[in-house]
């Protein structure tokens, strides 16, 4: 018995005609539509269970910004609908960033009848199965499956600068002892900071967090401290300020570096006194936080330049604790990389678990500049183009042609092992194609992103 119902909104005559005579195979009911201008209503009217979206619907406009934009709203409206983006090869990054705000999958074209079909009863599935018996009824309440995800959880790893830190963290962290936290942008300083008030005394209360690197110097007071009606011209009612919202809790102030130097002094008597007063307000009001600060730059180099207050570092710093970057625990990078391969795989459908042993030893050879959060971004991405179990060199070509991409230093790497060239990758990423692609020249240019005559060139450097 056929079921699901699948929207199509594609612009291209021949692909609906095509579309129209395939789906209909396969499932119950099917609506196809030239532009997105009837989209919202067919959605209401039709209710299907899947949409089938293309990214560029003007002739003259080739962004893949009218997917995005219809994909949010779709979102908005109707958020346990599944959205599978149809997009050209030159699109797979927007359609990766689609992904990323919410598709289900996307598909390439010219596509193959069995990967469509495979691609559409999945997300009819995951429909299904995320809105349950009651699917109808639940429709547009916007109800949002749970996601299982590790982003927010501190890894430790087995490295012995992150098991010297581990033994410190656990001293602290029970205590109310005031904690700055360094370490290179991406490190997890706010993953440490969360886990650190996970295991407090004042776990039960509010963790309230503020990247100060996003507060202005003329609304600093209003955040920090609050302000009472009628306090500047946009008070039109009273405001808690962090400190007081955290009160009972922790306040972690990220960024602290960013603070100019007069909100430094209005912050240092703060932490002195422990009481705040809201803007326009004369009473004073006690609080009760345990602070932690966070910070990517040399406070006391800034302290040495007259741009941070010596007496405000003291204050801040009881314990610091400083988080190496990931080349000074490249032994945690691979099994890093294997949790959030777990992560994706799952909030994407991708059916990936792991890695090939030179992909593994390719991860440990680059230099991660963006440490664990550009580790994140790229498995993120590697695993929504995958398409096998094991993610294999070529899934992170970019990342390792990039400038600064690869680590100069072979003594993190275990004697014995084969290294890993750029060359090789460059050699198994051309092969792949060409076995994709049948071989058609043309289709593997696009793919691979290089002209016709680029492609020669490399197929004979490599014999192929």
């Amino acid at each position: 018995m056929k079921r699901g119902k699948i929207l199509v909104v594609d612009d291209n005559a021949g692909i609906r005609g095509a579309l129209k005579i395939l789906l209909p195979s396969h499932f119950a009911e099917v609506e196809l539509l030239a532009s997105p201008s009837r989209l919202m209503t067919s959605l209401r009217d039709f209710r299907p269970e899947v949409v089938l979206l293309d990214m560029n619907f003007s002739a003259e406009v080739n962004t893949g910004n009218e997917g995005l934009f219809w994909l949010g709203e779709i979102r908005k409206a109707y958020p346990s609908v599944k959205v599978v983006l149809f997009t050209a090869y030159a699109d797979v990054a927007l359609a990766v960033e689609g992904m990323k705000r919410g598709a289900y999958d996307f598909l390439v074209k010219p596509w193959e009848n069995e990967k469509l079909i495979e691609v559409l009863t999945g997300a009819y599935k995951a429909y299904i199965s995320e809105s349950g018996k009651d699917s109808r009824r639940r429709y547009s309440q916007g109800i949002l499956p749970g996601e299982d995800s590790v982003a927010g959880q501190m890894f430790w790893g087995s490295s012995s600068a992150m098991a010297s830190l581990k033994r410190v963290v656990d001293k602290v962290a029970s205590t109310d002892a005031t904690i700055l936290i360094t370490g290179e942008n991406g490190t997890g300083k706010d993953v440490m900071a969360n886990y650190i008030h996970s295991v407090s005394l004042r776990k039960g209360s509010p963790m309230v967090a503020v990247d100060l690197g996003a507060v202005t110097e003329t609304l600093f007071e209003s955040e920090m401290f609050g302000h009472v009606k009628g306090a500047f011209t946009d008070a039109v009612k009273d405001h808690t300020g962090k400190f007081e919202a955290a009160s009972g809790g922790t306040l972690f102030l990220d960024e602290i570096a960013n603070i100019p130097l007069g909100g430094q002094a209005k912050l240092l008597r703060i932490l002195q006194n422990r009481t705040i007063t809201r803007v326009g307000d004369t009473k004073s009001i006690p609080v009760d936080i345990r602070l932690i600060c966070a910070t990517n730059k040399n406070l006391e180099q800034m302290v040495s330049d007259g741009t941070f207050r010596e007496d405000l570092f003291y204050r801040i710093n009881t314990f610091n604790l400083h988080i190496p970057s990931l080349r000074e625990r490249v032994e945690d990078i691979v099994p890093l990389a294997e949790r959030f391969i777990a992560e994706f795989a799952l909030k994407y459908h991708r059916q990936v678990t792991g890695l090939t042993e030179k992909a593994s030893l390719l991860l440990t050879r680059l230099f991660w500049s963006g440490n664990i959060r550009q580790l994140r971004n790229v498995m993120e991405k590697a695993v929504i183009l995958s398409d096998g179990p094991l993610l294999a060199p070529e899934a992170f070509e970019d990342e390792a042609s990039s400038s600064g991409g690869m680590a100069a230093s072979s003594g993190n790497l275990t004697s014995g092992l084969d290294v890993f060239t750029l060359e090789e990758a460059e050699r198994q990423a051309v092969e792949a194609a060409m076995k994709k692609y049948g071989g058609n020249l043309s289709l593997v240019a696009k793919a691979l992103d290089i002209s016709r005559p680029t492609l020669y060139n490399k197929l004979k450097k490599y014999g192929l």
